[in-house]
């Protein structure tokens, strides 16, 4: 069974918005701290945001105030909100579960990763 599934990513204009989604199996969000990364054509895969299980939120410099993480437990759900996009926001965004401890940007903490979703925005 796939821990953790993203949907939501397409084809947005510069200035649009989209909402990314990412569900996950079993207990594996439970009690555990979700981030997204992405990663841009060419480029490596970065940090963007992440949450805890009560909801303290992080993020990337390059995304505060356009970039709302969040996350509903009872649906086993994290979101994001993603609002005036650029075109430098074209990359796959992949969610990830960090089990253990340790700072939330660092990808090679995370457990388990999606399969990532492509957000692609146009000029």
């Amino acid at each position: 069974q796939v821990p953790l599934i993203e949907s939501g990513g397409g084809l947005v204009q510069a200035g649009g918005s989209l909402r990314l989604s990412c569900l996950g199996s079993g207990g594996t969000l439970s009690k555990n701290i979700v981030g997204w990364f992405r990663q841009a054509p060419g480029k490596e895969r970065k940090f963007v945001a992440a949450i805890s299980w009560m909801s303290e939120t992080y993020y990337d410099d390059s995304v505060k105030g356009r970039l709302t993480i969040s996350r509903d437990n009872a649906k086993k759900t994290v979101f994001l909100q993603m609002s005036d996009l650029k075109r430098e926001d074209t990359a796959i965004y992949y969610c990830a579960v960090k089990v253990g401890s340790g700072d939330y940007s660092l990808q090679w903490l995370y457990d388990y990763w999606g399969q990532g979703t492509q957000v692609t925005v146009s000029s």
